[in-house]
């Protein structure tokens, strides 16, 4: 729930959807309720955004109006309560199931239609049938072995009949009310004509009976129904689709967290957690909740966050973002904010809105679906009548009436929009892209700027040695032995970088005692009687050991975007081992393919501006803007909007969504 003064912004869960005239019809009903200013329902997700006045209405008005409508409404937080909330499915799990059903109910109906279709249609194509369905004197066998094998796909697709007739009744006719009165139609004509057949057979008039055999009509209320089901079965995977990613949101968040309380050590789920708990995160734990550190300290890996991914060092007093990994160390952290209040829960429910938009030709799809099916009743009914009027009988009137139900029934209108949108973006997430909303994707082709985050968009997104300054009279080999044996029993991401380059470069590390690793600097250790260290700068002379004549160099790498990592021995620096995440092979093609399209490209970075412009020059992009905080980012891309620019932003941390 999110309240801006008065106006209350609250997500509900709406069963009952069928079409996009449901959509639309739930749309209205909320829309009319004194004190809703907006109400978006989006079908692929079966879910409704309501934006009201809390003092004019409430949720009970809501929730009574969609109700009255003949649909159902709730509150995600009502789904969540009660005991079974463990044993709860998830979103991933419902749609799976969905689909299951759907398959099934397609399966059961083809089974029936094919030797329907043969029955009914397979003697115009030349094809044999047995003896006993041939001539008149055989049209009941005919007949009824036609209303036999319609009737199960009927029985098992009841509920188009059970939800469009009720919402007929209702007043608001939707995509099921005219497959029920299609499909029921010709299954009806085609008992009467049974009756009709009948008649015939005992009055002697074969020629009735020929006529009324060969238009039966089963297997058109047959295959409505069949190829309904086959549009509902690819629906019932396309909303599947939709869940994924905030599946994968969910899936951050750790099931169970360590909370001290009362002097006591409890196990407690994240929901459990109250504002002010001392949470306890242990190596290789992440964080439940956003909190504050008060004890301890570790590296954190936020890449699942930020998108930035080197772990970042954090102490007594700095900030926590729930997700977390805390890679090394122990710590606890005071909880500040809970529940839906987390950074995570505040991202997924921004995903969850981007879910739930439209794009602009999706509410006008919707405009059109409020009054389509009234419309197309009307029209077959007129279409009936008129022939009736022109003399033409009964059965003709019928069969018109019939066609132009059976014509309108694919729910074309309402699917063909959103499937487009989800085949676009789905198609991205395949190619690693996360499309905010349906609007960003319509509106994408009149981009005409890109802001781009560095790490894990253009880069590799993980460390790796790429260079490596000996001193003179010193290999470099033996600077790599040396590092990798420091490195060896830490746990920080620069520490991996550099043992994976004494594997890839066939270097034994050498053996390394009294290891000692300093927060935020760096690590010691003796090797062969000798003091070594490696480390930052800061290491160094905390150390006392002179880096005076290693400056140029040291700048030299961080120039060409390296972190530079100090190697010493016995007071004196042997080495520096430039240490980057390297860019990815493809980004200088993107960014030059970009620009011949005449999209500007602007790159944001948390680092240093020095590393940023390094890398951005690297790879040909102009504009850089370094030393971002991620809360920073959506002020940056306002800003962009505001000299007229059409913007899109391209990253892989979920904050950049």
């Amino acid at each position: 729930m999110e309240t801006n003064e008065n106006l209350t912004k609250e997500r509900y869960n709406v069963g009952g959807m069928t079409c996009s005239a449901c959509s639309a019809h739930v749309e209205k009903a909320v829309s009319r309720v004194r004190g809703v200013e907006k109400a978006e329902v989006n079908l692929l997700t079966n879910s409704m955004t309501v934006r009201y006045d809390s003092k004019i209405c409430s949720q009970k008005d809501i929730i009574d109006a969609v109700e009255e409508g003949g649909y159902t409404a709730s509150l995600p937080s009502d789904d969540k309560s009660g005991p079974s909330k463990s044993k709860r499915e998830s979103p991933a799990e419902i749609r799976k199931k969905e689909f299951g059903e759907m398959k099934k109910r397609l399966i059961g109906s083809v089974i029936f239609l094919i030797p329907l279709f043969y029955i009914s249609m397979g003697h115009m194509m030349g094809a044999p049938l047995p003896s006993f369905f041939h001539g008149a004197e055989n049209a009941l066998t005919f007949a009824f072995t036609q209303l036999l094998l319609a009737f199960p796909i009927v029985l098992i697709n009841k509920h188009y009949f059970v939800n469009g007739f009720r919402n007929l009744i209702k007043g608001s006719p939707n995509m099921d009310t005219l497959i029920a009165l299609g499909s029921g139609a010709a299954l009806v004509y085609g008992i009467v004509a049974i009756y009709r057949i009948g008649y015939g057979l005992g009055h002697g008039d074969n020629e009735l009976v020929e006529r009324y055999m060969m238009n039966l009509y089963f297997e058109s209320s047959g295959t409505i129904l069949t190829l309904i089901s086959v549009g509902k079965m690819l629906e019932a995977r396309a909303k599947g689709k939709t869940s994924s990613a905030i599946e994968k949101l969910l899936d951050l968040a750790p099931k169970t967290a360590l909370v001290e309380r009362n002097g006591q050590e409890l196990v407690l789920s994240p929901e459990e957690i109250q504002m002010g708990d001392i949470v306890i995160v242990k190596a290789g734990e992440s964080a439940a909740v956003d909190g504050v550190i008060v004890e301890g300290n570790g590296v954190l890996d936020q890449s699942a966050v930020t998108g930035e991914s080197i772990g970042v060092e954090k102490t007594v007093g700095d900030s926590v973002i729930a997700s977390s990994i805390n890679k090394s160390g122990y710590f606890k952290m005071r909880a500040q904010r809970v529940g839906d209040d987390t950074t995570l829960s505040q991202i997924i429910r921004l995903v969850e809105d981007a879910t739930g938009s439209k794009a602009p030709i999706a509410k006008l799809a919707d405009k059109i679906s409020g009054v389509f099916v009234p419309i197309v009743i009307a029209i077959a009914l007129i279409s009936g009548a008129a022939w009736l009027i022109a003399g033409d009988g009964l059965e003709t009137a019928l069969s018109t009436a019939i066609s132009v139900l059976v014509i309108s029934c694919p729910c074309a209108l309402g699917l063909a929009t959103p499937v487009a949108i989800m085949a676009g973006t789905g198609k991205g997430a395949e190619n690693g892209i996360l499309i905010k909303s349906a609007s960003a994707l319509e509106t994408a082709h009149k981009l005409n700027v890109v802001v781009m985050d560095k790490t894990g968009t253009l880069t590799a997104g993980k460390p790796s040695v790429t260079s490596l300054i000996a001193d003179s009279n010193i290999s470099e080999t033996h600077i790599l032995a040396v590092a990798a044996a420091l490195e060896l029993k830490s746990e920080h991401p620069l520490a991996e970088a550099v043992i994976n380059s004494a594997k890839e470069n066939n270097v034994t590390p050498l053996a390394a005692s009294n290891f000692e690793g300093i927060f935020g600097k760096g690590v010691r250790g003796d090797i062969d009687g000798r003091n070594c260290l490696a480390g930052n700068l800061a290491l160094m002379r905390e150390n006392g050991i002179d880096a005076v004549k290693w400056e140029d160099k040291s700048y030299t790498l961080a120039d060409n975007g390296a972190t530079p990592l100090y190697i010493a021995e016995n007071g004196r620096i042997i080495g520096i081992i430039g240490v980057e995440d390297t860019v990815k092979p493809t980004a200088s093609a993107a960014i030059w393919e970009l620009k011949q399209m005449g999209i500007s490209v602007v790159m944001l970075s948390g680092d240093n501006k020095r590393t940023a412009e390094a890398v951005g020059k690297r790879i040909g992009i102009d504009r850089v803007i370094s030393e971002v905080l991620p809360a920073d980012k959506e002020k940056i891309i306002r800003d962009l909007q505001g000299e007229g620019k059409l913007v899109a932003m391209v990253g892989d941390g979920i904050n950049d969504a």
